[in-house]
């Protein structure tokens, strides 16, 4: 059967291709090359002492000079002057002594240079901030010896904020994706996981190099910061013995240093590898990014209540026209009885000696009264003056907002009434516009029955859907620009907790990861606001847009700060080439090789294939990557299973490179 989600489809012509895995490739080696020069710049940075200026001792003067006395005279030392920095050297120092406005520069920079396009290819605001924050941070420690730190529960709070509000971009899809690629999500986990193990491990003894670099480095490349703690207790409690000449410490610090080496080096080489992977194959992510949306969707034409864009009006072929009543036919009847008469063309509301009477009331039609009329527009423009009476331009008559609003049904007495029963009785003003029964789309038929829990998606003036709510015993939730706070708070609480929950076997800690959790919850809230929109209080796009986008960047921003300036310590000679070099391929190559895999073995989707290998490699900034490129969120999908999966591993597998040292 071919599906959508398993549909090849092709992009770039080859030559193109084949030009941009050259560009990838060449803006890596450069990364590499400079974080080379910049940690042997370091021999130099670390012989610079801080010098200051005695000021000699201040003389404190008796207030009274009858009291002066030589032998009473006091004094204070004075503090040392604070090293004089130039002017750029104060720059960087101003920025050391206010972090807030370093994150806010790194992002207001980083934005716009992630935009740029050299090749066809461009770094993407997030990757474009970790280098605009890297460079700030490496300059003054180089320069002027001052080195950043920003307290890492800021990066952990802008983490939490970008994974909770991804998971509420892609929840209503989650589960139905799982379904459709389970097996190869767990495999593309594994080959990720088995691939970076080897290189990094076998990497570090064919480089011979020390003890400790091999979890050092599988951290960093996975930058997975656990994995050091795993490996040091290794050390500590004696599962591992240093040999002969090598201390703890000197274990620790190797540890450390090839830690710092790859994260930075994959943290940016990652998010250009999945940013740009489905375009090396031809791919076009975008568009695959839509037929995996419409497989995962079931065939839905209408987005699932809660999700973006579920609210929009959008194009409609009704409209609203005002008649001033002047035929016989209509005066003296209800606005019931005509709507009885003429269900195709509901009267709204009525306007009489400058007042404006709401259908609900149910005025009886006078002449002389103007009628606000929503139809069919060829419907109006043939039979309106015919019916009712002359075309009024009347503003109180013509100006009614449109409103549309998810309904669910909680009214037993509605229970197994069909679609044109309701429509009979509640329907005057309002278009049926989709209808949902357990997050699934059914169609909208004359004789569909309507059951509690069902979510009605209507489209009319407010005080039209106003009253279908009231009677399908429901709340009218609109399109809102408000977010509720409370919700989001209680929903980051139980992921972080359930997170943070560890299990201990053989000395080795397990846990879902604080992240992972918040994304989960995310997950969940959404798929159960999918299934009843009054759950979880309004959440506003516009503001889980900002979340996400404001989370991610912040995040990599204080990474910058505080790795940035570790790059330089710790490294002499060629350790450093090979460290870089084995943390590139361990960052880099299982992804590839899992995201072909995924594509050539299991025939999956390009983005959906991106998504898992991103989600296998614990890259949170290369998920973003993709869903920037693909513009959809489609891509994190099977993220949570890959990622939950690796990470246990990945921790098992730092505990194994050490003791096997």
């Amino acid at each position: 059967m071919d599906k959508s989600i398993f549909k090849k489809h092709r992009g770039l012509p080859g030559k193109a291709r084949w030009l941009t895995g050259a560009s990838f490739l060449t803006v890596i080696a450069i990364a590499v090359v400079l974080t080379v020069n910049s940690a042997q710049a370091a021999g130099a940075a670390q012989d610079r002492t801080l010098h200051s200026d005695d000021g000699g001792r201040i003389l404190l003067a008796a207030s009274d000079a009858h009291a002066a006395d030589t032998d009473k005279k006091d004094s204070e030392a004075a503090k040392p002057a604070e090293k004089s920095y130039g002017p750029i050297g104060s720059i960087f120092n101003f920025l050391h002594k206010q972090p807030i406005v370093f994150l806010l520069l790194a992002l207001s920079i980083g934005y716009p240079l992630g935009r740029v396009s050299l090749l066809g290819i461009s770094l993407g605001p997030t990757a474009g901030t970790l280098l605009v924050g890297v460079a700030i941070s490496l300059t003054a420690q180089v320069a002027f010896g001052i080195t950043y730190s920003i307290p890492g529960i800021l990066s952990s709070i802008f983490l939490l904020m970008f994974m909770y509000a991804l998971g509420l971009k892609v929840g209503p899809q989650f589960f139905s994706g799982l379904k459709s690629g389970g097996v190869a999500f767990i495999v593309i986990g594994l080959t990720v996981w088995i691939l970076n193990w080897v290189i990094c491990f076998f990497g570090v003894k064919l480089a011979g190099l020390e003890p400790g670099f091999a979890p050092g480095i599988i951290s960093g490349s996975y930058t997975i910061t656990a994995i050091i703690g795993v490996a040091q207790s290794a050390v500590t409690s004696g599962a591992y013995s240093p040999p002969q000449g090598i201390t703890a410490d000197q274990i620790g610090a190797n540890i450390a240093a090839g830690y710092a080496i790859s994260y930075l080096l994959s943290s940016v080489g990652i998010i250009l590898l999945i940013r740009y992977l489905p375009q090396m194959f031809g791919r076009d992510p975008a568009a695959d990014a839509k037929e995996a949306e419409k497989e995962m969707s079931g065939g839905a034409t209408d987005p699932v209540p809660g999700a973006a864009g579920s609210l929009l009006v959008g194009f409609s072929r009704f409209d609203i026209r005002a008649y001033e009543v002047d035929h016989e036919e209509i005066i003296g009847k209800s606005v019931r009885e005509l709507f009885e008469r003429y269900p195709k063309g509901p009267i709204l509301q009525v306007v009489r000696d400058g007042k404006v009477i709401k259908a609900g009331e149910n005025p009886t039609i006078q002449k002389g009264d103007i009628i606000s009329v929503r139809a069919d527009v060829h419907r109006l423009i043939a039979g309106g003056e015919k019916v009712v009476g002359p075309e009024s331009d009347e503003p109180l008559a013509r100006d009614i907002p449109i409103e549309a609003a998810d309904i669910r049904v909680g009214s037993h007495d509605i229970a197994d009434k069909t679609l044109a029963e309701l429509a009979k009785k509640i329907g005057f003003g309002l278009q049926l516009k989709a209808m949902f029964r357990l997050g699934e789309e059914l169609p909208i038929l004359p004789d569909t029955k309507v059951h509690v829990g069902d979510v009605l998606r209507v489209i009319g003036p407010d005080f039209c859907v106003q009253h279908a709510a009231k009677a399908l015993g429901g709340k009218a939730i609109l399109d809102s620009a408000v977010t509720e706070v409370m919700y989001m708070a209680l929903a980051m609480a139980i992921g972080y907790i359930i997170g943070s929950l560890s299990l201990t076997i053989a000395g080795i800690p397990f846990a879902l990861g604080t992240s992972a959790g918040c994304l989960l919850a995310g997950i969940f809230f959404s798929y159960w606001r999918s299934r009843n929109p009054e759950f979880g209080g309004p959440v506003s796009e516009g503001a889980r847009t900002f979340i996400q986008d404001i989370g991610l960047n912040m995040f990599v921003a204080v990474l910058a700060a505080n790795v940035g300036p570790k790059v330089l310590s710790s490294f002499q000679g060629f350790t450093v080439v090979w460290i870089a070099v084995i943390g590139t391929l361990g960052a880099l190559v299982p992804p590839f090789i899992a995201f072909v895999i995924g594509i050539k073995v299991f025939k999956l989707n390009s983005v959906i294939a991106d998504g898992a290998s991103t989600g296998a490699r614990n890259s949170t900034p290369g998920l973003n990557a993709i869903c920037d490129q693909s513009k959809s969120a489609v891509a994190a999908v099977p993220y949570p299973l890959t990622y939950a999966i690796t990470t246990v591993l990945a921790l098992i597998g730092g505990y194994l490179a050490m003791i096997l040292s």
